[in-house]
């Protein structure tokens, strides 16, 4: 398995308790928090990872160099800011299998990666996406399930449980293929939403903790889970 792990944000909402290095790098009990994305990678098995990388991406690749762990690294730099599907399509073009996963570096989802994948080869799903369900969607918007299928995605502004999208993606080749071919875009708010209906994306379940420490109390939130693992 390979996959693309976005690393381009600037962390704005995290200035002041994070500054000057990229958001994925941010440390957690003395490591950068991408580091934990990058062990379950190593621990599921995957053999390469692409870094999608811009905001000081020279801080990454010092770091992480071309190996972590026996996973193999390579690094995809934009040179100017094309969000998050422009980000994805300029990494594409380092891969080398046929369904690649795309992760948030700054996102830590507990997932059976290899289940994921079984499920999305097994549907023939052309995307599969890791959903996962949260006490309140309000910060996150939720998402309209039909079977095993994403069918829409409700505005943001409802509270209450549900289920969300948790950011981690497998894209087949006919998905790849619709991304467009140049400039910025944003592949959840410019592709994925507007057209989830011709998607049809497969919904995967994961059960397992969900935290994206792109605001500070979630930062601080996942510093202290990790503590107390390592205490354990």
């Amino acid at each position: 398995m390979e996959a693309i792990v976005l690393a381009g944000g600037l962390g704005t909402r995290l200035r002041g308790v994070v500054d000057d290095v990229p958001k994925p790098m941010a440390p957690v009990q003395g490591r950068p928090f991408v580091a934990l994305v990058l062990d379950q990678l190593v621990e599921a098995g995957f053999k390469a990872a692409i870094f999608a990388s811009g905001y000081r991406h020279e801080a990454i690749n010092a770091y992480f160099g071309a190996d972590y762990r026996g996973l193999a690294l390579r690094y995809s730099v934009e040179r100017e800011p094309l969000g998050t599907g422009g980000a994805m399509r300029l990494a594409y073009e380092q891969a080398e299998t046929r369904d690649v996963f795309v992760l948030n570096g700054d996102t830590y989802l507990e997932l059976d990666f290899r289940d994921m994948m079984q499920a999305h080869v097994r549907a023939g799903s052309h995307l599969s996406m890791a959903i996962c369900h949260v006490s309140d969607v309000s910060r996150y918007g939720a998402l309209e399930l039909c079977d095993d299928r994403v069918q829409r995605f409700l505005e943001k502004g409802r509270s209450g449980p549900g289920w969300i999208n948790g950011g981690t993606y497998v894209l087949g080749p006919e998905l790849r293929a619709r991304l467009p071919s140049q400039g910025a875009f944003s592949f959840e708010h410019d592709l994925l939403e507007p057209e989830v209906g011709s998607i049809r994306p497969l919904a995967f379940q994961s059960s397992g903790l969900f935290i994206d420490i792109g605001i500070p109390d979630d930062y601080a939130r996942i510093q202290q889970i990790f503590s107390r693992r390592a205490a354990q």
